[in-house]
C-alpha cells in the first residue's frame, strides 16, 4: 500500500526504480512483503501467482529455508572477502568448481560478477583482451542480434538489439553491430563486411528473453557456432536467463548441443536469493592469462566471488539437483504452452510462443499494441492475482520451476480473463 503523508496525500518515494516511469511510480508503488513457492503477497495480504519468477530468476520458488539457512551460516563465519590477488574463500572455490563441471565448455574457468549486466561486460572485455594477448589487437568488433538483451552496462547496451534501450545515451561503444536474430546469412554477411580478422566475438541468447521470447529456428544456434569456428571468432552464449533449469538443463547450450567459448550466467544461479553472476570461459580463452606470467586481466568488481552469495548459489544448486528441477522445464514446457495456446484465437493476440523451456510470450496485434495492450494486460492480470511481464510487443511468462499443473491452469485462465477485460474496455 502506498504510504500517506500528514496532509493526506500519497507520500513520494525516495526510491528511483529501474526501467520505470517515475512520474507515475513516484506516489504509487506496489509493495510486496513475502513469498511462498510460486506465490507472492503484497502489503494488504493479497496473493499473486508469480508468473515471471520475478525477473526470470526465482527458479526454485520463494521462501526456501535451505538457502536462507546457508546464507545465515556463512554470515556467521565470514560474510565476504575480496578475491583480488590470491585471496579467496571456500564457498567461492566450491561454487566455481561446481559450475565449471556443469558447463558445456572445454576446460572451464569461472569469473564471478554481481549480476548479469556485469557478466556481459566482463565477457566483452575478456574477449577483446584475449585477442590483444594473442597478438591480434585488431579483433575488437562485437556482434549481437536484433531483439537481444545483454544488460544495461556499456558493452551490453552497445551490442543489445532492443532499440529503445539503446536510444538517448549518445555515442555507445564503438566496433559493435547487430544482425537479424534468426538469419545465418545476415551473420555471415556482417562478418564479411567487417572483416573476419576484425571480429572478436558473436553474442547470442539461446532463447531471446526480454526481446520477446524468440525461439531459435532449428539448426540456427549450431549454425552460429559453425560460422564462428570457420572464421576463428569466439562464440559467447548469453545464458543469464536460460541457465540453471530454465530450458530443461543446467545450461541451454547443453540442450542445443553447443560448446561455446564463453557463457554468461546470473539469475538462476542463486534463484535471486542474493545477487550473483559470472562468466564461464574455456581453457582456450583462459590460456594467455593463466599461462603467461604478468598478463593480468585488470578487471573485476569489489564483490566478485562474494562468499555469502556463493554459499547461496551452492545451496540453490543443491535444490535444483536434489528436487529434479533442472529437468522439470522439459516436463512443464508443453503444459505451459498448452495453457496459453487458446489465447492465440483472441482478437488482441497475434501469436503465442513457447515450447522450449518454462517461458512463453503472447504477442499482440498491431492494433492492440497501438492501444497500449502490453501495459493494460499486465495491469488487468495483476488485478486478478497474476503477475506477467510487459514487453514491447506483448507479455511474457516464466514462472518458478516448481509450478504445478493447477497453477499453470490458473495462469492460463487468468491471462485469458485479463485479455477479455482489456478488450471490453477498449470498446466501452
Amino acid at each position: 500500500m502506498t504510504s500517506i503523508d500528514r496532509s493526506g496525500a500519497a507520500a513520494e518515494t525516495r526510491l528511483w526504480h529501474p526501467f520505470s516511469d517515475m512520474s507515475v511510480v513516484r506516489r504509487s508503488e506496489f509493495v510486496l512483503t513475502r513469498g511462498e513457492g510460486v506465490w507472492v503477497y503484497d502489503d494488504q495480504e493479497r496473493r499473486y501467482l508469480d508468473g515471471t519468477a520475478s525477473l526470470w530468476y526465482a527458479n526454485v520458488g520463494h521462501g526456501r529455508a535451505e538457502i536462507a539457512d546457508a546464507i545465515a551460516a556463512q554470515l556467521g563465519q565470514l560474510e565476504a572477502y575480496s578475491a583480488f590477488g590470491d585471496f579467496t574463500t571456500r564457498p567461492a572455490q566450491e561454487l566455481a568448481a561446481r559450475i565449471a563441471g556443469l558447463a558445456p565448455v572445454d576446460d572451464a574457468r569461472v569469473f564471478f560478477t554481481t549480476g548479469g549486466g556485469e557478466a556481459l561486460d566482463s565477457a566483452a572485455k575478456i574477449v577483446r583482451r584475449y585477442w590483444t594477448a594473442k597478438g591480434e589487437p585488431e579483433r575488437m568488433h562485437l556482434i549481437g542480434r536484433t531483439g537481444g538483451y545483454h544488460g544495461t552496462n556499456g558493452y551490453g547496451t552497445a551490442i543489445g538489439g532492443i532499440e529503445a534501450n539503446r536510444a538517448g545515451w549518445g555515442p555507445l561503444m564503438s566496433a559493435t553491430s547487430s544482425v537479424q536474430w534468426d538469419s545465418l546469412a545476415a551473420l555471415e554477411e556482417e562478418i564479411l563486411r567487417v572483416g573476419p580478422e576484425r571480429v572478436a566475438a558473436v553474442f547470442a541468447e539461446p532463447v531471446i528473453g526480454a526481446g520477446g521470447v524468440l525461439l531459435p529456428p532449428p539448426g540456427y544456434l549450431e549454425g552460429v557456432q559453425a560460422i564462428c569456428q570457420e572464421h576463428g571468432i569466439l562464440f559467447v552464449a548469453d545464458e543469464v536467463i536460460c541457465a540453471f533449469g530454465r530450458v530443461g538443463d543446467w545450461f541451454a547450450s547443453s540442450r542445443f548441443g553447443l560448446r561455446p567459448d564463453l557463457i554468461t550466467f546470473a539469475k538462476g544461479v542463486t534463484s535471486g536469493y542474493l545477487p550473483l553472476g559470472g562468466v564461464v570461459a574455456s581453457g582456450r580463452v583462459a590460456e594467455p592469462f593463466w599461462e603467461q606470467s604478468g598478463n593480468m586481466l585488470r578487471h573485476g568488481a569489489t564483490y566478485s566471488a562474494h562468499a555469502t552469495c556463493c554459499a547461496a548459489g551452492s545451496a540453490n544448486l543443491d535444490l535444483l539437483a536434489e528436487n529434479g528441477l533442472v529437468s522439470r522445464a522439459l516436463e512443464t514446457e508443453g503444459p505451459l504452452l498448452a495453457a496459453l495456446e487458446p489465447l492465440a484465437a483472441h482478437p488482441l493476440v497475434k501469436e503465442v510462443r513457447g515450447g522450449v523451456g518454462l517461458l512463453a510470450a503472447v504477442e499482440f496485434s498491431a492494433e492492440a499494441l497501438a492501444a497500449g495492450a502490453p501495459v493494460a494486460v499486465f495491469e488487468a492480470a495483476r488485478e486478478r492475482g497474476l503477475l506477467v511481464r510487459a514487453l514491447g510487443q506483448g507479455v511474457a511468462v516464466s514462472p518458478p520451476l516448481t509450478i504445478s499443473q493447477e497453477e499453470l491452469d490458473f495462469l492460463g485462465a487468468t491471462a485469458a480473463e485479463a485479455l477479455d477485460a482489456v478488450a471490453a474496455a477498449s470498446v466501452a
